[in-house]
Protein backbone atom coordinates (compact mmCIF):
# COMPACT_ATOMS: atom_id res chain seq x y z
CA UNK A 1 0.00 0.00 0.00
CA UNK A 2 1.40 3.66 -1.18
CA UNK A 3 1.53 5.61 2.36
CA UNK A 4 -0.80 7.74 1.14
CA UNK A 5 -3.63 4.96 1.15
CA UNK A 6 -2.29 4.33 4.78
CA UNK A 7 -2.64 7.64 5.96
CA UNK A 8 -6.02 7.32 4.31
CA UNK A 9 -7.53 4.37 6.09
CA UNK A 10 -6.03 4.97 9.45
CA UNK A 11 -7.96 8.26 9.43
CA UNK A 12 -10.79 6.89 7.68
CA UNK A 13 -11.29 4.40 10.41
CA UNK A 14 -10.57 6.07 13.35
CA UNK A 15 -12.90 7.70 15.36
CA UNK A 16 -10.39 9.42 17.68
CA UNK A 17 -7.87 11.50 17.38
CA UNK A 18 -5.06 12.44 19.63
CA UNK A 19 -5.10 16.34 19.84
CA UNK A 20 -1.67 17.59 21.24
CA UNK A 21 -1.53 20.82 22.18
CA UNK A 22 0.53 23.88 24.59
CA UNK A 23 0.19 26.55 26.45
CA UNK A 24 1.37 30.29 25.90
CA UNK A 25 4.62 28.89 28.38
CA UNK A 26 4.95 25.44 25.86
CA UNK A 27 3.55 23.46 28.85
CA UNK A 28 2.66 20.63 26.98
CA UNK A 29 -1.39 18.98 26.85
CA UNK A 30 -2.51 15.82 24.87
CA UNK A 31 -7.04 14.89 24.70
CA UNK A 32 -8.61 12.09 22.66
CA UNK A 33 -11.32 14.06 20.58
CA UNK A 34 -14.07 12.55 18.25
CA UNK A 35 -13.50 13.99 14.81
CA UNK A 36 -14.26 14.20 11.29
CA UNK A 37 -12.20 15.42 8.38
CA UNK A 38 -12.34 16.60 5.28
CA UNK A 39 -9.77 14.63 2.88
CA UNK A 40 -7.08 14.08 5.52
CA UNK A 41 -6.78 17.38 5.50
CA UNK A 42 -8.98 19.48 7.92
CA UNK A 43 -9.97 17.48 11.28
CA UNK A 44 -13.08 19.24 13.02
CA UNK A 45 -14.37 18.65 16.11
CA UNK A 46 -16.34 20.34 19.10
CA UNK A 47 -14.88 21.15 22.60
CA UNK A 48 -15.89 23.30 25.07
CA UNK A 49 -13.96 26.64 25.42
CA UNK A 50 -12.90 26.20 28.78
CA UNK A 51 -11.36 22.76 28.45
CA UNK A 52 -7.09 23.15 28.34
CA UNK A 53 -6.87 22.13 24.86
CA UNK A 54 -9.15 24.83 23.70
CA UNK A 55 -7.46 27.35 25.90
CA UNK A 56 -4.15 26.25 24.56
CA UNK A 57 -5.27 26.70 21.12
CA UNK A 58 -6.57 30.23 21.76
CA UNK A 59 -2.85 30.85 22.53
CA UNK A 60 -1.12 29.06 20.43
CA UNK A 61 -2.70 27.41 17.08
CA UNK A 62 0.19 25.06 16.36
CA UNK A 63 -0.89 21.34 17.54
CA UNK A 64 0.06 17.80 16.57
CA UNK A 65 -2.67 15.37 15.92
CA UNK A 66 -2.20 11.38 15.86
CA UNK A 67 -4.54 8.87 14.61
CA UNK A 68 -4.16 5.07 15.41
CA UNK A 69 -6.00 1.99 16.37
CA UNK A 70 -4.53 1.22 20.04
CA UNK A 71 -6.35 -2.34 19.85
CA UNK A 72 -3.01 -3.56 17.42
CA UNK A 73 -0.32 -6.19 18.72
CA UNK A 74 2.65 -4.37 19.92
CA UNK A 75 5.14 -4.20 16.94
CA UNK A 76 2.13 -4.22 14.40
CA UNK A 77 0.55 -1.04 14.85
CA UNK A 78 0.66 2.02 12.72
CA UNK A 79 -0.43 5.71 13.04
CA UNK A 80 -0.81 9.14 11.00
CA UNK A 81 0.47 12.00 12.47
CA UNK A 82 -0.23 15.41 11.35
CA UNK A 83 1.17 19.05 12.25
CA UNK A 84 -1.52 21.74 11.74
CA UNK A 85 -2.63 24.84 12.14
CA UNK A 86 -5.79 24.90 14.41
CA UNK A 87 -8.49 27.22 15.78
CA UNK A 88 -12.24 27.86 16.46
CA UNK A 89 -14.22 28.03 13.42
CA UNK A 90 -16.30 31.54 14.13
CA UNK A 91 -17.52 32.48 10.54
CA UNK A 92 -21.10 30.96 9.52
CA UNK A 93 -20.49 29.68 6.09
CA UNK A 94 -17.20 27.90 7.12
CA UNK A 95 -19.21 27.04 10.53
CA UNK A 96 -21.85 25.48 8.38
CA UNK A 97 -19.67 23.25 6.33
CA UNK A 98 -17.69 22.37 8.99
CA UNK A 99 -20.87 20.94 10.90
CA UNK A 100 -22.15 19.07 8.31
CA UNK A 101 -18.61 17.36 7.56
CA UNK A 102 -19.27 16.54 11.26
CA UNK A 103 -22.76 15.60 11.73
CA UNK A 104 -22.25 12.90 8.49
CA UNK A 105 -19.49 11.53 10.69
CA UNK A 106 -21.17 11.64 14.00
CA UNK A 107 -24.79 9.94 12.60
CA UNK A 108 -22.57 7.05 11.16
CA UNK A 109 -21.61 6.52 14.81
CA UNK A 110 -24.38 7.05 16.79
CA UNK A 111 -24.50 10.31 17.75
CA UNK A 112 -26.57 13.32 16.47
CA UNK A 113 -26.78 16.12 13.58
CA UNK A 114 -25.24 19.53 14.95
CA UNK A 115 -26.78 22.72 14.34
CA UNK A 116 -24.71 26.57 14.89
CA UNK A 117 -27.02 26.39 17.69
CA UNK A 118 -25.34 23.77 18.95
CA UNK A 119 -21.81 25.75 19.00
CA UNK A 120 -22.50 29.04 19.74
CA UNK A 121 -23.95 31.68 22.11
CA UNK A 122 -24.50 30.18 25.62
CA UNK A 123 -23.99 26.29 24.34
CA UNK A 124 -20.92 26.01 26.23
CA UNK A 125 -19.77 23.98 23.15
CA UNK A 126 -17.92 25.40 19.81
CA UNK A 127 -16.46 24.14 17.42
CA UNK A 128 -12.69 23.63 16.23
CA UNK A 129 -10.34 22.88 13.23
CA UNK A 130 -7.25 21.91 12.33
CA UNK A 131 -5.66 22.28 8.95
CA UNK A 132 -2.73 19.79 8.85
CA UNK A 133 0.23 20.85 7.21
CA UNK A 134 2.45 17.96 7.29
CA UNK A 135 1.48 14.27 7.41
CA UNK A 136 4.04 11.17 8.45
CA UNK A 137 3.15 7.46 9.07
CA UNK A 138 5.75 5.08 10.95
CA UNK A 139 8.51 3.95 8.53
CA UNK A 140 8.20 0.59 9.44
CA UNK A 141 11.99 -0.27 9.12
CA UNK A 142 12.56 -1.74 12.58
CA UNK A 143 13.61 1.63 13.99
CA UNK A 144 11.81 2.95 16.95
CA UNK A 145 9.75 6.07 15.89
CA UNK A 146 11.24 6.06 12.45
CA UNK A 147 8.87 8.54 10.47
CA UNK A 148 8.62 8.86 6.91
CA UNK A 149 6.72 12.09 5.53
CA UNK A 150 3.51 11.42 3.53
CA UNK A 151 2.12 13.88 0.81
CA UNK A 152 -1.22 13.49 -0.25
CA UNK A 153 -2.17 12.55 -3.57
Amino acid sequence: MKPDEIVRGIVDAGLYMVLATADGDGRPWSSPVYFAHVDCREFVWVSSPDVRHSRNIAVRAEVGIAVFDSSAAIGTGQGAYMSAVAEAVEEADAAERALEVFSRRSLTHGGRAWTLDDVRGDSGMRLYRAVAVEHSILAKDGRPDHRIAVELG
